[in-house]
């Protein structure tokens, strides 16, 4: 007999979900609410500190002086949103930084088996210039990593 699909093991017990509050990030966190029922979620938000750069003539961004105001801001309205979207036996984790860097960092440091994040589509030229969040995490990460675009 053959159990359907999303009630098969999978052997994910902890899975670390990247959230930035966008559609497929939502489609990411649904995903892995549905397929993986019986494993432990994080869900992660690193509040991108680069938004205090400012970018410059190669593609880059050139860093500014923290402002920390700015900062403290965007991290509480960014705890407010995440808490609304945790659901109970669910974890958090809210970090300042480099989004790739900081979901790399607290997959390794929680022990992840498994990174969901949500894709986006962009224009050539901005994909050329700074690249997808994700096709860097899938690059750099030594555990599996499954993308997930929203439906449009």
């Amino acid at each position: 007999m053959t159990e359907p699909l999303n009630q098969l093991p999978t052997g994910f017990q902890r899975i670390l979900v990247g959230v930035d509050f966008s559609e497929s990030s939502q489609a990411a966190l649904n995903l892995a609410r549905t397929r993986f029922p019986g494993a432990t979620l994080r869900l992660v938000h690193v509040t991108d500190a680069r938004v205090t750069a400012a970018p410059d003539l190669m593609g880059g961004v050139t860093p500014a002086l923290p402002d920390p105001t700015l900062l403290h801001t965007l991290e509480h309205a960014d705890a407010q949103r995440l808490g609304r979207d945790l659901r109970p036996g669910e974890e958090q984790e809210l970090m300042v930084g480099d989004p790739v860097t900081g979901l790399l960092d607290a997959a390794r440091e929680w022990g992840a088996d498994l990174i969901v994040v949500g894709t986006h589509a962009q224009g050539a030229l901005e994909h050329f210039f700074v690249g997808s969040t994700a096709e860097k995490i899938v690059a750099r990460s030594p555990v599996p990593v499954l993308t997930v675009r929203a439906a449009r």
